[in-house]
């Protein structure tokens, strides 16, 4: 451990002296930065210059031509072309099919799913046209023969049958027999969902899809929910030409209230019945994940009770759907999302990310949920697993020399760990299906991204699919300061990581105003050494100093740090930024009568804590989407957290900027979307009601029809001037 924090001192001094030496560079550019350059794009790196999907067997990789008219496969190894799979000005029939959005290739390559007219639901979710290309007749057709759109189509393993879901009814595509079969007929809007997921299970556990196909073909595995009992939530769309706004109504379970329930079924393709399987779990239970597997072609389930401290993993028989606990992971407070996404199944044994030694590690299980070994052991927090290969390998990434960076490692069934990449700053990696080779992303404060294929094996680039030199040349001419890394003791005694933006000109001997940014989100992270070019860059050559620090609850920092929050969401989130400004606040170039905060959902929500706690700290604050009231937002995220509220009705209570508003002190904006299906528009209109019972005076600035990211048109660039605009009038 004393190694450990001796590297990450040496680390935070190495990335100072690069940040001077920076500093340097950005001061010789002359041209100024603009607000309107940064919001479109101007500072954007390029993408690897391919949005790939791994194609069967490792060695090659499929993308759309740039036309959108070419599906085309290429190698790993070379970059060259190796064929094109699909070449829509060679069809005969196109069937009104003008370019290719998105699509799917099947087993064995003989059939591929063409999309088009694509439209997202919610924030993953989607539906399209779909059409079925038969390489071998050379020949497009509609998926179906039934108007529609569908969604999640996944062709079984044998590649004769593809699933999908049209109007939440499950429909399986023959082609030998150019049949269509339904399996499911009780689907309906805001009532039964049949394969795919309700709002909040696609919010919260980023899960669109709960249908998997047994190995042989034979069997069907499906989630029904019903989620008639949940409460229905409802805004208004505003069309300049339409007099009567439309209102748009969508099941949104909230905190304490009813979720949707949910049964697992197997159809039986060849009999054409479906059969329920009969888990032995609680009724208000979560079913996250599902999945046929290559243990002994077992079909698993993964659930999680209400509480989310205790997931189990069932594994059950297509044929007599007898279920048994094949492995329990229990928690003090809660199982963390990012075990269950990351599970792997191989035939033999089960790998899992788990909290259970302190900090979030790779563990190996036997066949009954015994623990083989950790096979990352260590003070630091594996981020995520990326697979396991057929000799047991896993593949992971992990913030082991700081929690401001990430690497990237293999470690074997015996725990011997090889380093792939490590160089300074963000790593990322996407796998070949065989794990021979992976593209890299890497990136840190100083250097846009660099996108190379790097073979697995032995670690070494094979080449450089994108350099983003020409954006480092852009980025010379332009004025600007890096951002300066720290560790920073706040008065309250906690030591937290920080990043600090100061003008270009920055002169010791002057005093300046301090816009403090953060999320402070449970495992969110900020202050990350990887490329950002952002409007508090601007900010800071307007003449502000811009601070970041990543307080208690945030990631990478080990589950004591991590789950501190628990039950009492907000409080110790808004202590750390109050102590971080006055512990800014003591630097003799911080005018500690000038100093604001802001955020965007989670920060929107701990900024306005920050004013109504602070007691004057903050001279000003901008709140973005906030939660004003965690009994407003969602069961899964708010109770993982903080319980129900029946359970845990002071941490409800003492965290809610509701309750608090009339001891805010300060300036505030505060900004909201009026079609936010995420954090809804009542958070803001009972903050700012209460607010106005108190006679204290507020800005506000809503957006029609605009979500939670509020976007769209000119819509971002006219938010961050108004931002800019406050702050410059208020501090």
């Amino acid at each position: 451990m004393m190694k450990q924090k001796y590297a990450y001192k040496q680390y935070l001094v190495l990335l100072g002296i690069l940040c001077l030496s920076l500093v340097a560079q950005g001061q010789n550019g002359t041209t100024p930065l603009t607000l309107k350059g940064i919001i479109y794009g101007e500072f954007r790196a390029k993408p690897a210059g391919i949005t790939f999907k791994v194609a069967e067997g490792g060695a090659y990789y499929t993308t759309i031509s740039a036309d959108r008219k070419k599906i085309e496969q290429y190698s790993f190894e070379t970059g060259k072309l190796s064929k094109v799979l699909f070449d829509l000005s060679n069809m005969k029939n196109t069937c009104g099919v003008k370019e290719i959005e998105e699509y799917d290739i099947a087993p064995g390559g003989n059939e591929i799913l063409i999309y088009t007219n694509v439209e997202y639901i919610y924030r993953r979710s989607w539906q399209a046209d779909a059409f079925r290309y038969d390489v071998r007749r050379n020949q497009l057709s509609p998926l179906s023969n039934t108007p529609g759109k569908v969604m999640i189509p996944t062709f079984s393993p044998n590649a004769r049958m593809v699933a999908f879901v049209r109007n939440n009814n499950i429909y399986i595509r023959k082609f030998d027999f150019d049949t269509e079969v339904a399996v499911t007929t009780d689907g309906k809007f805001g009532s039964i969902i049949n394969g795919t997921t309700d709002w909040v299970y696609e919010e919260e556990f980023t899960a669109t899809k709960l249908l998997s196909w047994s190995s042989n073909g034979e069997y069907l595995a499906y989630a029904r929910f019903d989620e008639t009992e949940v409460l229905q939530y409802g805004f208004q769309i505003y069309d300049f030409n339409n007099h009567t706004p439309l209102t748009y109504q969508y099941k949104y379970p909230c905190a304490g209230e009813k979720n949707s329930t949910y049964s697992l079924h197997v159809y039986n393709v060849n009999d054409k019945v479906s059969r329920t399987v009969n888990l032995p779990v609680e009724k208000d239970s979560y079913m996250p994940r599902i999945e046929f597997t290559s243990m002994g072609g077992e079909l698993a389930a993964i659930t999680l009770n209400r509480l989310q401290n205790e997931m189990k993993l069932f594994l059950i028989n297509p044929a007599t759907l007898v279920p048994r606990v094949a492995l329990v992971e229990k928690d003090k407070c809660y199982v963390d999302e990012n075990c269950i996404s990351t599970l792997a199944i191989t035939s033999n044994n089960f790998i899992m990310i788990s909290e259970r030694g302190g900090y979030a590690q790779v563990y190996s299980f036997d066949k009954n949920g015994q623990q083989i070994r950790c096979l990352t052991p260590g003070n630091y927090d594996v981020t995520t697993i990326y697979g396991v290969d057929n000799n047991g390998n896993v593949y992971y990434q992990a913030a082991d020399e700081t929690p401001i960076a990430r690497r990237i490692f293999k470690v074997t069934p015996k725990g011997k760990i090889t380093l792939l990449a490590g160089e300074r700053g963000m790593n990322n990696a996407t796998f070949s299906s065989d794990f021979s080779f992976f593209l890299r992303s890497r990136s840190n404060r100083e250097m846009p991204p660099i996108y190379t294929v790097v073979n697995a094996r032995n670690g070494k680039t094979v080449r450089t699919l994108e350099s983003n030199e020409a954006l480092k040349q852009k980025l010379a001419k332009y004025r600007f300061r890096p951002a300066e890394f720290e560790t920073i003791k706040l008065v309250n005694g906690v030591s937290v990581n920080a990043y600090i933006i100061k003008p270009s000109n920055f002169d010791a001997n002057k005093k300046y105003p301090l816009l403090m940014v953060q999320y402070s989100g449970p495992n969110s992270q900020e202050v990350l050494d990887h490329y950002e070019m952002d409007w508090t860059n601007y900010l800071a050559e307007q003449g502000y100093i811009v601070a970041c620090v990543d307080g208690r609850g945030t990631g990478a920092r080990g589950t004591e740090w991590r789950k501190c929050t628990y039950q009492q969401l907000g409080i110790l989130e808004s202590d750390d930024q109050i102590a971080a400004a006055k512990t800014l606040a003591k630097l003799p170039y911080i005018d500690e009568n000038r100093m604001a905060i802001w955020g965007w959902s989670f920060g929107g929500y701990n900024t306005l804590l920050c004013l109504c706690r602070g007691e004057g700290t903050f001279k000003a604050g901008i709140a973005v989407a906030p939660v004003t009231d965690w009994h407003f937002y969602d069961t899964i995220y708010t109770e993982r957290f903080l319980r129900t509220p029946q359970q845990n009705p002071s941490g409800y209570t003492s965290g809610a900027p509701l309750k608090l508003a009339r001891n805010l002190k300060g300036e505030l904006l505060i900004i909201h979307g009026t079609a936010d299906d995420n954090v809804h528009l009542r958070n803001t209109l009972l903050f700012t009601e209460e607010l106005v019972q108190a006679n204290i005076p507020f800005e506000m600035a809503v957006y029609p029809n605009r979500n939670h990211s509020i976007y769209g048109g000119n819509t971002r660039l006219h938010l961050f001037e108004r931002k800019i605009d406050f702050l410059k009038r208020k501090l």
